[in-house]
Parts: structure tokens; C-alpha cells; sequence
């Protein structure tokens, strides 16, 4: 009982330091673009007003150990966040002292768990950077570990935030048929395909149509990769991730009043307003279930691919990856 009034009282700190102006925040992995964005924005002269109260004021460097294109960025971000007012701090312990929540942006999905678990202990809310995890069942574990002790905590891609998406999400364009999503889907050997980069693509479809995927087939080329899903309801929803085309994002939405086009993704800032809203609040703007299920799509395309091209159910994957989860220490 005691142990648990403790806890009670540690995160009963973290969420009134959250209601209060003057905000700490800390950054765990100076391995991607996201965090010396997120400090630009954050750290400005004159913030948006949504940021206001919020300041990157430290930031553990190390993300991926052994990813060439994310451990090669570490010295040149320290250097710009720097001139920013960011303390660069050894450990995560460290981080943890300094900072009221936390942005987990370590570009490596593997060591999110490892870096997540002190946070939640700590009672620290926290927002977890694409690739959510490097596997289904470490993703299924983020979140078990996250209600295990009691500590909010999302991940979202940005495409999830854009105007028009949301329109369509919120049904003002009408009913949501089908969507047909594409983003870049560059491939790191170290995640499952899709992982790594077409999770953006994939999170704007999963946006669109909202959860109910039953199956997915894949096509894969060198150059492309073609998810098709099918919804409970009969609907069909695309993901097409594009490595020889050009590198653009947006979908096709095919509606009960016609057809219509997402193509307005300008940066990372309505993402931001959502993260630092989160930080307020503690009220993830995606449901746990949600973002597992569009993680279940994407390794059940990577199983269909495996299988030759034979549709996968993504219940089935996902209650594998359950059973994996379970055997993972969250201690």
C-alpha cells in the first residue's frame, strides 16, 4: 500500500507540474529531424500560442546504437540545439531529474522500451516517436507497460494531424468508403519493412478508414510496396509505399458524396499542438487500440509477403504478438 501511495504521489507531481506554466520538457535521442524540430518550435522567441509555457530544456543524446543514419546526426544536432538553451545530459536518469514529460525521439524503434521504462517509473508523461517499437509484440508491451503504472503516453505520425485528414475523419466531407494512402517507404534491415518508414502512409490510412481492418494482402517490388486491407464492414483501404516514385504523402478518400484529395502536409507543428495538448491533459488523442491495430496491418503485410501474397488476418497477428508480449520483463 505504501509502494502504491508513492507512485500515487509521483505522478500526482508529474500532472500538476503539466497544469502549470513554465513546463519542462526533455528529449531522449538527437538521432532524427523530429528533435531538433520539436526544439525550433519549442524554444522559439516568440512560440505559437498552443506551445506556450512549454521549453526543451534538456536532452540525453544517444538513440540508435548501431544505425549508421541516425548515429551519424548525433554530434550535429548537439551542436544546433545547443545555441537553443538545451543542457545535453549523460544518462536518462539525468534527464529525468531535469524534465517535467518527456518526448522519446530516438529514430531506432528497438531501444524504445528500454528508454520508455524509466520514464514510466518515473510517472513522467510521454510522447513516443515513429517507429513506435522495432517489433508487434515490443509495441504491445509499450503500451502494457504504460498502464502498468499508471503513466499516459501515445505516439502518432504527423500525417495522422493534417486539416484535411481530420476533416475527413470527423465525417465532414461524408462517409469514408475507401482510402487509398502513399507516403516514401524506405527500408532499415533492422525493422520489419513497413516499420521503418511506411508507418507514416499507413497511419494516415488507419486515420482515414478508423480501426476494423480484418485482412491484408501485399504486392512487393523492389520499388513498391501495395498493402491492400479489408474492413470488417467491406470497406477497402490501400497502403502504397513508394521507393522509386517521388517522395510525397497524401490519399485518395473515396466518400458517399464523392471523391476527395489529401495532399496538405506542411510540417511537424499541428503534431506539436497535439503532443503539448497531451502534456496538459494526459488525454492521448489515439487510442491505444487504434495504433496497435495499424501496427498488426502493417506486420500482417509483412507476413503475407512472407506467405507469398496469401491474405493475413490482422486479429491473428496481433493475438501472437499479445502472447510474445507477455514473456517481456517490464521491471
Amino acid at each position: 500500500m505504501r509502494a502504491i501511495m508513492k507512485g500515487a504521489l509521483v505522478l500526482w507531481a508529474g500532472w500538476a507540474a503539466c497544469a502549470e506554466p513554465g513546463v519542462r520538457v526533455g528529449i531522449i535521442g538527437l538521432d532524427t529531424s523530429h528533435a531538433t524540430a520539436f526544439v525550433k518550435l519549442l524554444n522559439a522567441e516568440e512560440p505559437r500560442p498552443e506551445y506556450a509555457g512549454f521549453r526543451v530544456v534538456a536532452a540525453y543524446p544517444q538513440g540508435s546504437r548501431d544505425i549508421v543514419s541516425s548515429t551519424n546526426r548525433v554530434p550535429g544536432y548537439i551542436e544546433t540545439v545547443r545555441p537553443q538553451g538545451v543542457e545535453i545530459v549523460g544518462s536518462i536518469g539525468e534527464l529525468l531529474t531535469r524534465s517535467d514529460v518527456v518526448l522519446l525521439e530516438s529514430n531506432d524503434g528497438r531501444v524504445h522500451l528500454e528508454q520508455a521504462l524509466p520514464v514510466f517509473k518515473a510517472g513522467k508523461r510521454v510522447f513516443i516517436d515513429k517507429p513506435l517499437a522495432g517489433s508487434l509484440p515490443h509495441a504491445v508491451a509499450l503500451f502494457a507497460a504504460a498502464k502498468k503504472y499508471g503513466v499516459p503516453m501515445f505516439t502518432a505520425s504527423s500525417l495522422r494531424f493534417t486539416v484535411k485528414t481530420q476533416e475527413l475523419r470527423r465525417g465532414a466531407h461524408g462517409r469514408v468508403l475507401g482510402a487509398d494512402a502513399f507516403s516514401p517507404c524506405a527500408l532499415e534491415p533492422t525493422h520489419p519493412e513497413l516499420f521503418w518508414y511506411g508507418i507514416h502512409g499507413v497511419e494516415s490510412l488507419f486515420t482515414l478508414m478508423g480501426p476494423g481492418c480484418e485482412t491484408v494482402t501485399r504486392v512487393s517490388t523492389p520499388g513498391t510496396d501495395v498493402a491492400v486491407g479489408v474492413w470488417k464492414d467491406g470497406r477497402v483501404g490501400v497502403f502504397r509505399g513508394n521507393r522509386a516514385a517521388a517522395s510525397k504523402y497524401g490519399a485518395t478518400v473515396y466518400l458517399d458524396k464523392g471523391v476527395q484529395t489529401v495532399d496538405d502536409f506542411k510540417g511537424y507543428e499541428l503534431l506539436l499542438a497535439e503532443i503539448v495538448a497531451f502534456f496538459r491533459t494526459g488525454v492521448a488523442p489515439v487510442a491505444p487500440e487504434e495504433t496497435l491495430e495499424l501496427f498488426a496491418f502493417m506486420e500482417a503485410a509483412h507476413e503475407s509477403k512472407r506467405l507469398g501474397g496469401v491474405p493475413v488476418s490482422v486479429a491473428a497477428v496481433l493475438e501472437r504478438a499479445r502472447a510474445e508480449a507477455a514473456a517481456i520483463p517490464l521491471e
